[in-house]
Parts: structure tokens; sequence; C-alpha cells
């Protein structure tokens, strides 16, 4: 059996009873490491789990998921996922405002897990999912407006010197025109993409929402 396994928006202990119980008896556990950032290292997930986490990057789960999917048949395999395995997810701190949190998200997570549940069944490997919390179910009660209000969900790219997408822009126009509130994921760059004083600025935050910190 293949897990997707939610862990919520904050910390280790987020994590669902029952999300946790498969962790603890899976074969093996794998965290997704590349669509969205933990607020805490990996170590204090092993510890509080107490398992060895595997990390996936985006070239294990895009172009070697068969290594997730082995034995999955006759095995317990346990998918780690921030927030929910098929909403949009959170959290690395950046420019904009979510309650006492600062947030960013990327939103091409559910596509990417789509991709491997629909490889899963097609070996014949059964599935089941965990869900948790995400900024979508979250972010009415951080910013105390109605989720009934919230138009079209955006997601805003970083820039290169050769591509500046603007569609984003015109989505958030259109909610505005009718009168409805815009849910904006930021993009996230992965550790190889980052320089070394954005990793170390990342780790400094990091320490400093866990409390460890300013």
């Amino acid at each position: 059996m293949l897990y997707f396994i939610g862990l919520g928006l904050a910390d280790e202990t987020d994590i669902t009873v029952k999300g946790l119980e498969i962790v603890k008896r899976a074969s093996r556990v794998y965290l997704e490491a590349y669509t969205s950032i933990l607020l805490i290292n990996s170590q204090k997930l092993e510890s509080y789990y107490g398992r060895a986490i595997i990390p996936a990057d985006r070239e294990m789960v895009e172009s070697r998921g068969e290594e997730i999917l082995r034995n999955a048949q006759s095995e317990d395999v346990a998918f780690l996922v921030v927030g929910d395995p098929f909403g949009y997810f959170a959290p690395l701190m950046t420019p904009v405002s979510f309650g006492q949190r600062l947030l960013t998200e990327k939103q091409d997570s559910a596509t990417t897990h789509t991709d491997l549940f629909l490889r899963a069944r097609a070996l014949s490997v059964p599935t089941t999912t965990i869900h948790n919390a995400s900024i979508l179910s979250a972010i009415g009660g951080a910013t105390g407006l109605q989720l009934y209000n919230f138009g079209q969900v955006v997601s805003m790219p970083f820039f290169t010197s050769s591509w500046r997408p603007s569609s984003f822009y015109d989505r958030i126009k259109e909610n505005r025109s009718l009168g409805l509130h815009t849910l904006v994921l930021l993009d996230i760059k992965g550790q190889k993409d980052m320089g070394t004083a954005e990793v170390h600025e990342r780790e400094r935050m990091r320490g400093a929402d866990a409390g460890g910190g300013e």
C-alpha cells in the first residue's frame, strides 16, 4: 500500500494520529522535499516519528518514482507531504503576511502527487490518502475572511531574465472586479537553486519560527 500522508502546516506534531500510526509501521518513509518547505528540519521529524526518513526530491518523484513504489503491492510505504497531499501546501517565510506567520506555497504539488498516484494505480499498487490541514482550509481562520468570498487561487512564479509571466495579475484583477479576495501562492526555490545567503536565511527563519531564534 502506498500512503499519501499530509503533515499539516507547522511542525512535527501536526501529523494526524492515523498518519503517525502508518509512519511507524511502514517499511519505508519518504518526505516529498521540493514542492513545499518545512518550517523544521527532517531530523526533528525523524526524532518525533522514531523513523528514518528518505528525502524525495523532484528527480526521484518525477523520474525515479519506481523506487518509491518498489514492493508497495505487498509492503506499506509512506509518502509524506507538507499540508494536504492533494491540496495546496505551506510554508516558507516570505514577505506576504498570513496571520502571524509568513507563508509561501507552490501550486504544482497537487499535479506532482497525482502523477505518482496514477503510476501506482497503473502498477496495481493500492493507495490511501490521509488528509490534513492545507492553506486552503486555514486561510479563512488565519485572516478572518470568509472562504465564500475568495475567488480564483493564483500562483506567482519567480521571474527570469527571459520569462516574466503576467497572467496571475489578470486573475487578481478579475477577482477584485467581482469583489472577491485572492489567495496568491508564491513560488519557492529548491535549495540547489538558491545562493548561500538565501540558504542561510531560510535556515535562520526555520529556527526563529521553531522558537530557536529571534
